[in-house]
């Protein structure tokens, strides 16, 4: 098609669109190869979708610029003259700090309009008065709002470990194998607890059935978790991050694994799951791709499914926060 281009000239880093763009940069490829092989404008928006304009824009940023001129360009303006000064952003924080007011009240005191200081203060990142003490400023509650993301800078300088409790699947199967009507089929066989450990930093996996969530099997678990994790490159965990179930907080094999391993133990606030997240998310994970992607017909197929698919998570699988990449790429080859 003209001049053969295809998919395969465009850098993968370019395939990235803006989140308001009608077309990818394949899309606008597509547009430059159909105008080349004869395609008239009106045609080829018709057919996409889009108005002529955008079609005309491509084309002519292509015959111009070439192929950089698909790759998607920052939406933001290249000077603005009413944005407000860093000094009076200052004076906006600074009179938060000291008067612990709302947009309404410092709107008055700084001289500017009350949404203009709302936008200075979740720019930066200030909380939210609800979320404060009233007499010290110091954020006093949690919530998915005034939680920050973020990442550790090294793999073993923190882990998640949790467990999560799936239904034992009766021989022949369960309900998802027979429907709805055999509702009633394996009832009282009890529960698989699915230990898992995550990292932090590569999002490295590590994940067993065991019987129960009592203290000796969480702390037999976490050893060989860390014994893992040394295969894997990861020789040492630093912080280790749980919720306050008892075998965490209380038992004491887990406290002497955790000292024998060096390991600080961290718990999340009470009632605040979202903290210990990168495992929690794993868990969704888990549920989805593994214990509910097929059809299993006896509790040991499940059990033998899930050592493969752990191996596929960190070696194959896709992870979004990594940018595409599996966790093990963010470790050193072993």
């Amino acid at each position: 098609m003209g001049c053969g281009l295809s998919k395969a000239h465009v850098h993968p880093e370019v395939l990235v669109f803006h989140r308001n763009a009608r077309l990818t940069v394949n899309g606008r490829l597509l547009i430059v190869q159909r105008h080349q092989a004869g395609w008239a404008q009106a045609h080829i928006a018709s057919a996409m979708g889009v108005s002529r304009k955008c079609v005309k824009t491509w084309i002519d940023r292509y015959a111009i610029e070439g192929e950089a001129g698909l790759v998607t360009r920052s939406s933001r303006p290249r000077t603005m003259p009413t944005r407000t000064s860093a000094e009076l952003e200052q004076r906006v924080l600074t009179a938060r700090d000291e008067h612990r007011d709302g947009p309404d009240v410092l709107g008055p005191k700084v001289g500017v309009a009350p949404r203009t200081v709302s936008r200075i203060l979740r720019r930066h990142g200030v909380p939210y008065l609800r979320d404060c003490d009233p007499m010290t400023g110091e954020v006093i509650r949690s919530s998915k709002l005034t939680t920050i993301r973020y990442e550790r800078e090294r793999p073993g300088e923190l882990v998640h470990m949790d467990v999560k409790k799936l239904g034992r699947i009766p021989d022949g199967g369960g309900w998802r194998a027979h429907g709805r009507s055999e509702a009633v089929r394996g009832r009282g066989i009890g529960y698989d607890y699915v230990h898992s450990l995550v990292d932090d930093h590569s999002r490295l996996a590590y994940s067993e059935i065991l019987p129960d969530e009592s203290g000796p099997t969480c702390a037999a678990f976490l050893e060989r978790a860390a014994a893992y994790l040394r295969a894997k490159g990861i020789c040492r965990i630093e912080r280790l991050l749980t919720d306050n179930a008892l075998a965490y907080r209380k038992s004491n094999d887990i406290k002497r694994v955790c000292a024998e391993l060096d390991i600080t133990q961290k718990f999340i606030r009470p009632h605040c799951p979202w903290q210990n997240g990168k495992v929690e998310r794993l868990n969704r994970t888990l549920a989805t791709e593994w214990a509910y992607r097929q059809v299993f017909t006896s509790n040991a197929a499940r059990a033998a499914a899930l050592a493969p698919w752990i191996e596929h998570y960190n070696t194959e699988r896709r992870h979004s926060a990594l940018g595409g990449h599996p966790p093990i790429s963010r470790l050193s080859p072993t």
